[in-house]
């Protein structure tokens, strides 16, 4: 049965040095921040262009680890896309700051700045604004030259959470390099995915970078029996790091131009006749959805189901409509883009090893289907 991310196939290509990589951290016995994990945050920042990666647990703990360094909490609002993973919210709240929901580009699906300067205007005296979470959703990285903008005419901090947009560009810079601070994760399904749970934080801040450090370990001082604030346990494992070491080249050497050919070929099927992504001039997408809009979604999954097709609807609820946010809907004025969307959206098998015959198999099912 075709796989929605093949993460076998990957493995297969992958085999000899992701076991080798194996065998060599558990020969070393250096399963908790062995040498692999600070070489990793090397390569890391790297690749991306910024002085700091930390790596962490996982994808939520950096965007909190990030919140945590800016010392956001009560009184503080925070601007979040209504479009997106529960996450980019749940760690605002967690602080005990405010998310603010922003409704989201038809096109793009990210943040629309446009309605982002309409929630900031009408935002409640009793909150203070303090950061905008810019999500790269499905590998394309937000419109930031405008947040950026924005952001230093209100005095904002930009996070921007790039779980799935790690590789993606604007011209030369690179995902993970345009937020004061950015995050990723490395869950398996991300374009750079390990085989476990893991994430990383990027910034060009040696002070919020020496204070990341920190929390996500019990908030260590000199060392991990002097704690000198509250923290987390939030390490990467030895094991993941060894793992993502190997993908990391896989995707710099073929996967990122791989999984690019995979959705022009989508294109080249589907193009103009339902509503493909479309990425802006100078953007570059890391893929990590192909993502259309079917007015008609739900009888068309069921149609790929049956021939042996796997779909998902990343995301069926806008985060204003989560049971958990219930208690701020008051702060909340309608976000239609992310409720059209949510009934409309479908994402398609994608990844770097998908051959043209599999692409040409979804495609015309999928236009059957419709």
């Amino acid at each position: 049965m075709m796989q929605f991310r093949d993460l076998h196939r990957q493995y297969e290509a992958l085999k000899p040095a992701i076991d080798n990589a194996l065998l060599q951290a558990v020969a070393s016995s250096a399963y908790i921040m062995g040498p692999q994990v600070a070489a990793l945050e090397h390569q890391l920042a790297d690749y991306v262009g910024v002085k700091h990666c930390i790596s962490c647990a996982n994808g939520t703990d950096a965007l909190s680890l990030a919140l945590m360094a800016w010392g956001l909490g009560p009184g503080d609002a925070v601007f979040v896309p209504d479009f997106t993973f529960f996450a980019s919210a749940e760690v605002v709240a967690h602080q005990g700051a405010t998310p603010v929901f922003v409704d989201v580009d038809m096109v793009t699906y990210n943040i629309s700045v446009a309605d982002l300067e309409a929630k900031f205007a009408s935002l409640p005296s009793h909150l203070k604004p303090r950061a905008i979470v810019a999500v790269d959703l499905f590998g394309l990285p937000a419109d930031f030259p405008a947040l950026r903008q924005f952001a230093q005419q209100h005095g904002l901090l930009i996070l921007e959470d790039a779980a799935q947009g790690f590789g993606g560009s604007i011209g030369n810079q690179r995902a993970c390099s345009f937020g004061d601070i950015a995050t990723t994760s490395f869950f398996p399904a991300k374009p750079l995915g390990c085989y476990g749970d893991g994430g990383a934080v990027f910034t060009d801040n040696d002070e919020w970078a020496d204070l990341i450090r920190s929390y996500r370990v019990h908030g260590k001082g000199a060392d991990k029996y002097d704690n000198v604030r509250i923290g987390l346990n939030s390490r990467l494992d030895t094991l993941q790091a060894a793992i993502l070491q190997v993908k990391l080249k896989a995707f710099e050497d073929y996967e990122l131009d791989a999984v690019n050919h995979v959705a022009s070929l989508y294109d080249s099927h589907l193009a103009g006749k339902i509503t493909t992504p479309q990425i802006p001039s100078g953007h570059l997408s890391s893929w990590a959805q192909y993502t259309v809009q079917l007015p008609n979604r739900d009888a068309v999954k069921q149609v790929l189901q049956s021939e042996g097709i796997p779909s998902v609807v990343y995301y069926p609820k806008p985060m204003s409509a989560q049971t958990a946010f219930a208690s701020v809907a008051e702060l909340q004025s309608p976000c239609p883009n992310a409720a059209k969307l949510s009934s409309t959206v479908l994402s398609l098998p994608m990844h770097p090893y998908m051959n043209p015959d599999e692409i040409v198999f979804v495609a015309q099912k999928l236009l059957a289907a419709i």
